[in-house]
Protein backbone atom coordinates (compact mmCIF):
# COMPACT_ATOMS: atom_id res chain seq x y z
CA UNK A 1 0.00 0.00 0.00
CA UNK A 2 1.52 3.32 -1.02
CA UNK A 3 1.41 6.39 1.16
CA UNK A 4 -0.33 9.53 -0.03
CA UNK A 5 1.93 12.19 -1.54
CA UNK A 6 2.69 15.34 0.40
CA UNK A 7 0.04 17.85 -0.62
CA UNK A 8 1.08 21.23 -1.99
CA UNK A 9 -0.63 24.01 -0.06
CA UNK A 10 -0.94 27.59 -1.25
CA UNK A 11 -1.64 30.94 0.35
CA UNK A 12 -1.68 34.38 -1.27
CA UNK A 13 2.14 34.74 -1.28
CA UNK A 14 3.44 31.25 -0.52
CA UNK A 15 3.56 27.71 -1.81
CA UNK A 16 4.21 24.90 0.67
CA UNK A 17 5.48 22.08 -1.49
CA UNK A 18 7.61 18.94 -1.35
CA UNK A 19 11.37 19.42 -1.32
CA UNK A 20 13.31 19.09 -4.58
CA UNK A 21 16.96 18.39 -5.31
CA UNK A 22 17.34 21.91 -6.68
CA UNK A 23 16.50 23.30 -3.19
CA UNK A 24 20.01 22.35 -1.98
CA UNK A 25 21.56 25.82 -2.38
CA UNK A 26 18.63 27.58 -0.69
CA UNK A 27 18.36 25.08 2.18
CA UNK A 28 22.09 25.42 2.78
CA UNK A 29 21.73 29.22 2.88
CA UNK A 30 18.94 28.82 5.42
CA UNK A 31 20.57 26.37 7.82
CA UNK A 32 24.14 27.64 7.53
CA UNK A 33 22.93 31.01 8.82
CA UNK A 34 23.67 31.28 12.56
CA UNK A 35 20.74 33.70 12.94
CA UNK A 36 18.33 31.00 11.75
CA UNK A 37 19.90 28.20 13.79
CA UNK A 38 20.53 30.26 16.95
CA UNK A 39 17.54 28.68 18.68
CA UNK A 40 17.31 25.57 16.50
CA UNK A 41 17.92 21.96 17.54
CA UNK A 42 21.20 21.76 15.61
CA UNK A 43 24.10 24.17 15.03
CA UNK A 44 24.61 26.12 11.80
CA UNK A 45 25.80 23.95 8.94
CA UNK A 46 29.37 24.31 7.78
CA UNK A 47 29.41 21.94 4.78
CA UNK A 48 27.25 21.96 1.65
CA UNK A 49 26.92 18.17 1.90
CA UNK A 50 24.71 18.73 4.94
CA UNK A 51 22.09 20.27 2.65
CA UNK A 52 22.13 17.25 0.34
CA UNK A 53 21.86 14.89 3.32
CA UNK A 54 18.99 16.92 4.80
CA UNK A 55 17.09 16.93 1.51
CA UNK A 56 17.61 13.21 0.98
CA UNK A 57 16.30 12.47 4.47
CA UNK A 58 13.29 14.79 4.10
CA UNK A 59 12.42 13.53 0.64
CA UNK A 60 12.47 9.94 1.92
CA UNK A 61 9.95 10.67 4.70
CA UNK A 62 6.54 9.23 4.12
CA UNK A 63 3.29 10.99 4.83
CA UNK A 64 1.41 10.71 7.05
CA UNK A 65 4.32 10.17 9.48
CA UNK A 66 5.85 13.58 8.72
CA UNK A 67 4.67 16.47 6.58
CA UNK A 68 7.89 18.30 5.64
CA UNK A 69 7.27 21.26 3.34
CA UNK A 70 9.61 23.59 1.52
CA UNK A 71 8.26 27.08 2.11
CA UNK A 72 8.54 28.84 -1.25
CA UNK A 73 7.47 32.11 -2.77
CA UNK A 74 4.53 31.57 -5.11
CA UNK A 75 6.21 33.90 -7.57
CA UNK A 76 9.29 32.00 -8.74
CA UNK A 77 8.81 29.00 -6.39
CA UNK A 78 12.16 29.71 -4.61
CA UNK A 79 12.65 28.13 -1.16
CA UNK A 80 12.78 30.76 1.60
CA UNK A 81 12.05 28.57 4.62
CA UNK A 82 10.61 25.34 5.92
CA UNK A 83 7.66 24.13 7.91
CA UNK A 84 7.01 20.65 9.24
CA UNK A 85 4.28 18.74 11.02
CA UNK A 86 5.97 15.86 12.84
CA UNK A 87 5.48 13.45 15.74
CA UNK A 88 2.01 12.84 14.36
CA UNK A 89 -0.12 10.64 16.56
CA UNK A 90 -3.25 9.50 14.77
CA UNK A 91 -4.86 7.88 17.82
CA UNK A 92 -4.32 11.05 19.84
CA UNK A 93 -5.03 13.43 16.92
CA UNK A 94 -1.96 15.55 17.67
CA UNK A 95 1.28 16.69 16.06
CA UNK A 96 4.19 19.06 16.59
CA UNK A 97 5.03 21.96 14.31
CA UNK A 98 8.36 23.48 13.37
CA UNK A 99 9.29 26.34 11.05
CA UNK A 100 12.18 28.46 9.84
CA UNK A 101 12.53 31.45 7.53
CA UNK A 102 15.45 33.26 5.95
CA UNK A 103 16.30 36.39 7.99
CA UNK A 104 15.84 38.63 4.93
CA UNK A 105 12.23 37.42 4.69
CA UNK A 106 11.38 37.76 8.39
CA UNK A 107 9.13 40.57 9.60
CA UNK A 108 6.93 40.47 6.48
CA UNK A 109 4.12 38.29 7.83
CA UNK A 110 5.27 35.27 5.81
CA UNK A 111 5.72 32.98 8.83
CA UNK A 112 2.22 33.89 10.01
CA UNK A 113 0.83 33.14 6.55
CA UNK A 114 2.69 29.83 6.34
CA UNK A 115 1.63 28.63 9.79
CA UNK A 116 -2.00 29.61 9.20
CA UNK A 117 -1.90 27.54 6.01
CA UNK A 118 -0.42 24.51 7.80
CA UNK A 119 -2.79 24.84 10.76
CA UNK A 120 -5.78 25.00 8.40
CA UNK A 121 -4.61 21.75 6.82
CA UNK A 122 -3.86 20.13 10.19
CA UNK A 123 -7.22 20.98 11.74
CA UNK A 124 -9.09 20.52 8.44
CA UNK A 125 -8.21 17.60 6.16
CA UNK A 126 -5.89 15.90 8.67
CA UNK A 127 -8.52 16.06 11.43
CA UNK A 128 -6.04 16.86 14.21
CA UNK A 129 -7.24 18.20 17.55
CA UNK A 130 -3.96 19.53 19.00
CA UNK A 131 -0.74 21.06 17.66
CA UNK A 132 2.31 21.57 19.87
CA UNK A 133 5.44 23.66 19.47
CA UNK A 134 8.54 24.01 21.60
CA UNK A 135 10.45 27.27 21.48
CA UNK A 136 13.61 28.50 23.17
CA UNK A 137 12.46 31.14 25.71
CA UNK A 138 15.05 33.57 24.28
CA UNK A 139 13.41 33.37 20.83
CA UNK A 140 10.79 36.01 21.52
CA UNK A 141 9.74 36.59 17.87
CA UNK A 142 8.91 32.89 17.55
CA UNK A 143 6.87 32.55 20.72
CA UNK A 144 5.08 35.83 20.00
CA UNK A 145 4.12 34.43 16.58
CA UNK A 146 2.68 31.33 18.23
CA UNK A 147 0.72 33.41 20.73
CA UNK A 148 -0.64 35.60 17.90
CA UNK A 149 -1.97 32.41 16.28
CA UNK A 150 -3.73 31.34 19.49
CA UNK A 151 -1.15 28.95 20.96
CA UNK A 152 -1.02 28.89 24.74
CA UNK A 153 2.17 28.55 26.73
CA UNK A 154 1.72 25.37 28.76
CA UNK A 155 5.06 24.96 30.46
CA UNK A 156 8.80 25.24 30.60
CA UNK A 157 10.93 22.23 29.74
CA UNK A 158 14.27 22.77 31.44
CA UNK A 159 17.49 21.54 29.81
CA UNK A 160 15.46 20.27 26.84
CA UNK A 161 18.14 20.62 24.14
CA UNK A 162 21.91 20.39 23.94
CA UNK A 163 23.06 22.23 20.84
CA UNK A 164 26.71 22.80 20.05
CA UNK A 165 27.62 22.42 23.72
CA UNK A 166 24.93 24.79 24.99
CA UNK A 167 22.09 23.58 27.24
CA UNK A 168 18.78 25.19 26.28
CA UNK A 169 15.31 25.32 27.77
CA UNK A 170 12.03 25.26 25.83
CA UNK A 171 8.64 26.78 26.30
CA UNK A 172 5.97 24.23 25.39
CA UNK A 173 3.01 25.67 23.48
CA UNK A 174 -0.26 24.00 22.56
CA UNK A 175 -3.11 24.91 20.25
CA UNK A 176 -6.44 23.09 20.28
CA UNK A 177 -8.75 22.93 17.29
CA UNK A 178 -11.48 24.85 19.12
CA UNK A 179 -9.03 27.61 20.12
CA UNK A 180 -7.87 27.94 16.51
CA UNK A 181 -11.43 28.03 15.20
CA UNK A 182 -12.26 30.86 17.62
Amino acid sequence: MSTPPLPTLESPRLRLRPYRQDDARAIYALYSDPVVTRYWSFPAWTRREQAADYLAARMALETPAVYAWALAEREGDRLIGTTTLFSLSGPHKRAEIGYSLLPARQGQGLATEALRTVLGHAFGPLGLERIEADVDPRNEPSWRLLEKLGFRREGLLRNRWRVDGEVCDSFLYGLLREDYAA
